[in-house]
């Protein structure tokens, strides 16, 4: 794999930790690399439409290369020991379908969104029997589903909860975002406060990432469905990341308000698939993380008003059997350089800039899931923006990392995508091993 590093014009405003370049040692006590995946089939979607394949990529292509298959979820923990620093990784909750994102509520309850359109509470540890009540139909197909799950920020207050999803639509579906009331069993007083202008009968495509800012506004990342030039096309929502109030109203200062053929909830554009959003905690510089198809995964730096290239600058290429770059140049004038890419592609997903004491060695460090590359890649730079060592995690579980959190208790919670997936926490192998993983 190779990696490619470049910095947008804005690096020098990064305020990130300086931490000693990475010295890699194989992990201990995982299973043999050669180990078979077990297959499960595919969950239908319940009460809305059927689910299909999961999508993404191209598989099975005649004369193309395999992906490495992920392993099954873990049954029980599996310690590693990587760049000095000894983890455990233990199941905290399986049997979930598809699960897409995770996220804490101020009580300690964990929720989590099944892609067929279940939303799922973990309360002290243990999965609660039955889904909440009062989630929204989805198009549970291909790469589409419920998706996202966020709390307000002031969810103590008000008990408003935010969701993503793929909605139907006329011409197929799109991206929605929904807010509801959260009782702690079920959702009420629920209803959209925005639907993308970006439908399309394809099943790729949909984002969409939540990251609420300092200052309460909302941001939110909305895919090209499929339709590449969508990302270019200003006059649409697909391939942007969008910047919206609370209540998805538009801020006054967005940075197209007013101006003909640009939606006004657009913050940025030029996106093929932004599934990883997070907010530095020192700079308060917006950062996402990115698909490329064939190669050109890009961790950027998020920039209101600025244009990310996709499809006319990329370092990706066509999927097999075409092969061919996507773009004649992989850079362009005017358009934003990505940070770090990634040849071949991870599959990124999910992102999370660490500031908990659990690894005090790991603060300021980034953590991105990789789907097809089966790992948590692990990113440091120092205060001027250099890059000082990356690391992939898990690489022997061989697992696919949808979704990153940092949980209340310092550690690292992955959502783990399968028809047989869950959820795993990252734990200092020096705490007391416990695992508390429990089924449907």
């Amino acid at each position: 794999m190779s990696i490619v590093i470049r910095w947008a014009s804005t690096a020098a405003a990064l305020a990130l930790t300086a931490i000693a370049t990475f010295a890699q040692r194989p992990p201990a006590g995982a299973p043999p690399a050669g180990t078979p995946p077990t297959a499960t089939p595919q969950t239908p979607a319940p009460g809305g439409r059927a689910a299909g394949p999961p999508g993404g990529g191209r598989q099975n292509v005649p004369g193309s290369f395999q992906r490495l298959p992920p392993l099954p979820f873990p049954d029980a923990p599996q310690e590693y020991e990587l760049s000095g620093t000894r983890y455990r990784v233990v199941p905290v909750v399986k049997d979930l379908v598809n699960p897409w994102s995770l996220t804490f509520l101020p009580n300690g309850d964990m929720l989590v969104t099944e892609r067929p359109g279940r939303l799922r509470v973990v309360r002290n540890g243990k999965l609660e029997p039955q889904p909440v009540s009062g989630v929204p139909e989805v198009w549970a197909t291909g790469q589409g589903g419920l998706l996202e799950v966020l709390p307000h920020p002031r969810f103590q207050e008000n008990q408003l909860l935010y969701l993503t999803y793929s909605k139907p639509c006329e011409k197929g579906a799109t991206t929605a975002l929904h807010r509801a009331r959260f009782d702690g069993k079920a959702l009420t007083d629920g209803r959209d406060l925005f639907v993308a202008d970006n439908c399309n009968t394809g099943n790729p495509h949909f984002g969409s990432k939540l990251a609420f800012a300092r200052d309460g506004l909302l941001y939110m990342t909305i895919g090209d469905r499929g339709d590449r030039n969508r990302a270019q096309n200003t006059a649409s929502h697909g391939g942007k990341i969008l910047r919206l109030k609370d209540d998805a109203t538009v801020p006054g200062d967005n940075p197209f308000v007013g101006k003909d053929g640009y939606k006004p909830e657009v913050f940025s554009y030029g996106h093929r698939n932004a599934q990883g959003l997070a907010f530095h905690p020192d700079s308060g510089v917006l950062w996402s993380t990115e698909h490329g198809p064939q190669g050109g995964d890009e961790l950027n730096i998020v920039q209101a008003g600025k244009n990310y290239g996709w499809p006319v600058a990329t370092y990706g290429r066509e999927y097999p059997p075409d092969g061919a770059l996507v773009s004649p140049q992989p850079s362009k004038a005017g358009i934003e350089e990505p940070v770090v890419t990634w040849t071949p592609s991870i599959g990124l997903s999910g992102l999370i800039i660490y500031t908990g004491d659990a690894f005090p060695q790991w603060k300021g460090h980034f953590f991105a899931g990789g789907l097809s590359g089966v790992a948590l890649h692990r990113l440091a730079f120092n205060d001027k923006g250099g890059l000082l060592g990356r690391e992939a995690l898990l690489a022997e579980s061989r697992l696919r990392v949808r979704d990153v959190r940092q949980g209340p208790d310092g550690n690292i919670y992955l959502a783990i995508d399968g028809s047989a997936g869950g959820v795993v926490r990252v734990e200092p192998a020096s705490a007391p091993a416990k695992s508390s993983a429990g089924g449907q």
